[in-house]
């Protein structure tokens, strides 16, 4: 049996982790079965961006005569999209397992490992004609991710559905589509499919899609993304059916009564093709954890302690199996923790508290902190300002008519959260983090510095400037120029 200092189940983000380990002359050995790189690279962040990075430029060609430019989309070659899209996120999935096996001190296990005791695991070879192994490691790190999630639907074992793994690379583009599920994956494939011109529908379980925002964020993503989809916000997939033009969908209201919420009467929907986008579960299963001290949750997320140490010593957890934060940035992030703490035995402790996140829709919207609904749930008294994207010259000349920017701080400037729609802000919420995770984390670390004319962040400083206790204000009122 070959040992190790230290072995990383997974290899997305964790491999980072005895990439580190290896580079100080440890051995360190990585299990991962599919691409590497994690789910981000093949399966997630990167191709359904390139994706929607497409539906973008779509839309601008299509808003072009606005702006007094004539311009005309012949054709749309749907299947060039997605191939040179998969030739690039796989390309650059296998450099970074060139990457691995080139590293000194790193073995690379291609196969599904799973323990046998709190050290021990046995790894099924991809290779079928391999023999199973067994390795053993003085230090365990848990990074296998998650995959999307089937609910149960009546019926969905009988015909074919596809989940966000599938829907990235298809061949052809789907003449019709339902989607089920209201949150961000939903919304931005929605947002691609329907910028592309599949007929699209939506289904939600809540009133608003991307429910987990701040209710004026919620808002906008519905009534934006209405002009893509047919939207049924408050309903609920009970059962489908095959038929003979694709796949029959039957919804009802989601509270199971008629309130205005779900409306009064099931809905019948057909189309060419099913998307099932109903959130992601961990990987937990595949590990035989059973056969450890490391537990889980009533959702199967790995039980962890501050410093993402599992309830077995020196097994360590991070990424989607954890389920605190589930993005690619917030497993880098509890990646540099567990790093230093197995290494250095730095005793890091995890904080979420500017944690930031973005959905790419029409128009894009990036968080950080606490919604008003939470504060107000747990009765944390804050102050807010919202202001329109218009509110900077820029944004005014861009038409970003539903964009806004929203601020919620402590009465004594302490800023609790920040929501930004519109053009950018996946960007533009970068400094609101900055001000949060590295200054003092107030209003005025925000307003304090001098933003670029004419630029779009002056819109985020325009928001600020309303909460600032600062009495020389430099934010001019844009708001009405030109109307």
């Amino acid at each position: 049996m070959d040992e190790y200092d230290i072995i990383v189940v997974g290899g997305g983000s964790g491999s980072q982790v005895a990439t580190a380990a290896a580079e100080r002359g440890l051995e360190a050995a990585v299990i991962e079965r599919g691409p590497l790189g994690g789910a981000c690279i093949t399966r997630g962040c990167i191709p359904s961006k390139a994706l929607i990075h497409r539906a973008d430029v779509l839309e601008e060609i299509r808003r072009a005569p606005e702006f007094g430019i004539t311009a005309e989309l012949e054709d749309v070659d749907y299947g060039e999209i997605t191939s040179s899209i998969h030739d690039t996120v796989y390309e650059k999935a296998e450099n970074q397992e060139s990457s691995l096996e080139e590293s000194e001190s790193l073995t690379l296990y291609r196969g599904e490992g799973r323990f046998v005791d709190e050290r021990t695991l046995e790894v099924d070879s991809n290779d079928r004609d391999a023999d199973s192994v067994e390795i053993r490691g003085e230090t365990v790190v848990l990074a296998v991710g998650g995959r999307p999630m089937v609910p149960p639907i009546d019926g969905l074992e009988d015909v074919d559905f596809l989940t966000s793994d599938d829907a990235l690379f298809l061949d052809d583009q789907p003449d019709s589509l339902v989607i089920v599920g209201g949150g961000y994956i939903g919304a931005e494939l929605g947002y691609f499919f329907g910028a592309l011109g599949t007929e699209v529908t939506m289904i939600g379980r809540s009133e608003t899609l991307v429910p987990r925002e701040d209710d004026d964020v919620s808002e906008v993503v519905t009534d934006s993304l209405e002009r893509y989809c047919d939207i049924y916000a408050g309903y609920e997939a009970e059962s489908v059916e095959e038929r003979h033009a694709g796949v029959g969908i039957t919804a009802e209201p989601s509270d199971g009564d008629d309130s205005d919420v779900g409306g009064e009467a099931p809905i019948e929907l057909e189309a060419d093709a099913l998307l099932l986008a109903t959130g992601r579960r961990p990987n937990t299963d595949t590990l035989s954890l059973e056969a450890t001290g490391v537990e889980t949750d009533d959702s199967e997320y790995v039980v962890v302690d501050d410093r993402l140490e599992t309830t077995c010593d020196d097994v360590w957890a991070l990424g989607d199996i954890v389920g605190e934060q589930p993005f690619k940035h917030a497993a880098d992030y509890e990646t540099q923790i567990v790093t230093a703490n197995v290494l250095d035995d730095a005793e890091r402790e995890v904080d979420y508290g500017a944690m930031p996140h973005a959905i790419f829709t029409s128009p894009q919207v990036a968080s950080v902190g606490r919604t008003e609904g939470e504060l107000e749930e747990v009765g944390t008294e804050y102050e807010s300002a919202t202001v329109p994207f218009d509110a900077a010259p820029l944004g005014m000349i861009l038409e970003a008519d539903d964009g806004f920017v929203k601020v919620l701080a402590r009465p004594d400037g302490e800023i609790l959260g920040c929501h930004i729609v519109g053009p950018q802000a996946s960007t533009l919420i970068q400094e609101v983090v900055v001000a949060m995770e590295s200054g003092s984390g107030t209003v005025e670390d925000v307003t304090d510095p001098v933003h670029v004319h004419p630029a779009l962040s002056e819109v985020v400083y325009a928001a600020f400037d309303e909460l600032s206790s600062s009495e020389y204000s430099t934010a001019p009122d844009w708001s009405d120029v030109g109307r």
